[in-house]
């Protein structure tokens, strides 16, 4: 496997660093902006590790982004009912679980398309969250450790930045040195012949879909705690920019599968761009042009390595 074959995503947002580091070395290429991307990157980087668990099975979790919006409005719910941050932390990590287990027994015991069962289980869940809100954005009743969580630096480092690299850590170690996690890749390589192999592929399924949705809601804690409020549809930029890092990160480390170093390296190159772009002045609406240009150039470009190496 040629280096342009297996790096090349990495490479790519090493290139794409340096072109913005060249265009603005005044502005993007400070050591206080990267450190400030980082954080910027940290609440997509998450939801896109939980969604790498989901598509390491060969699937999709849609409800993602409703899962998101849910816990910031359970949250604060909650804070205005008097729950201290412990109970509201686990109440909304507890809930996320068991929708996502819903949605993971719809796809693995009743074999409903994962794209139809999570779509419409985020519909519900959307308008579950209306209901509760009331359709208006909720503040107010949060306690400052509650807030802190999400707020300031530890070590030289946003706090932010320190949730990503635990779920990102726990996640890699989840998927390349747990055998749940190989479990989980035969699954997605060849169903049937993981059953036969004796693979409990209903219930690893499950749980996949379970932690995929944990993830989303710790994103709404976080979202909340950083922002000081929670809005019904907080969760809603997050659904196709987190698959986008997932698809990124499969074209760098690993021959075409999910991988969670991917992933962060998908996240960053989505983050830089939004970044970089944004110092140099360029209007929203052509920053969502190009980045879905870039991607879809990283994508093509991996392929085509790809197949050049096969030759």
């Amino acid at each position: 496997m040629s280096v342009l074959n297996r790096f090349g995503t990495l490479i790519a947002l090493i290139v794409i660093i340096a072109v913005f580091a060249a265009a603005s070395p005044g502005g993007f290429a400070q050591i206080g902006n990267l450190v400030n991307i980082t954080q910027q990157m940290s609440l997509l980087a998450i939801v896109a590790i939980g969604a790498t668990l989901v598509m390491v099975l060969g699937e999709f979790d849609l409800s993602v982004s409703a899962m998101v919006s849910w816990g910031g409005i359970v949250a604060v719910t909650l804070f205005q009912a008097g729950v201290g941050t412990v109970p509201v932390f686990a109440i909304v990590l507890l809930s996320c679980l068991v929708i996502g287990s819903g949605s993971g027994v719809l796809v693995a015991r009743f074999r409903v398309p994962s794209f139809i069962a999570t779509l419409a289980m985020g519909t519900i869940l959307g308008g579950l969250t209306f209901w509760l809100s009331d359709g208006a954005t909720l503040f107010g009743g949060m306690p400052d450790g509650f807030r802190d969580l999400a707020r300031g630096t530890a070590l030289g480092l946003p706090v932010l930045t320190w949730w990503m690299i635990a779920a990102g850590l726990l996640i890699w170690l989840v998927l390349d040195r747990v055998e749940y996690g190989r479990r989980l890749y035969a699954i997605g390589g060849n169903r049937e012949a993981a059953l036969l192999a004796g693979v409990p592929v209903r219930r690893d399924s499950v749980l996949a879909f379970a932690l995929c949705a944990a993830f989303a809601g710790l994103v709404g804690l976080l979202l909340t705690a950083r922002l000081g409020s929670a809005h019904p549809t907080g969760g809603g930029g997050f659904l196709l920019q987190a698959y986008a890092a997932v698809f990124l990160g499969m074209t760098a480390f690993k021959n075409g599968e999910p991988n969670v170093p991917g992933t962060l390296v998908g996240a960053a190159i989505i983050a830089v761009i939004a970044n970089g772009l944004t110092i140099l002045g360029v209007p929203a609406f052509l920053q969502d042009v190009l980045t879905g240009a870039i991607i879809i150039a990283a994508v093509l470009l991996r392929r085509a390595a790809g197949r050049k190496s096969r030759e």
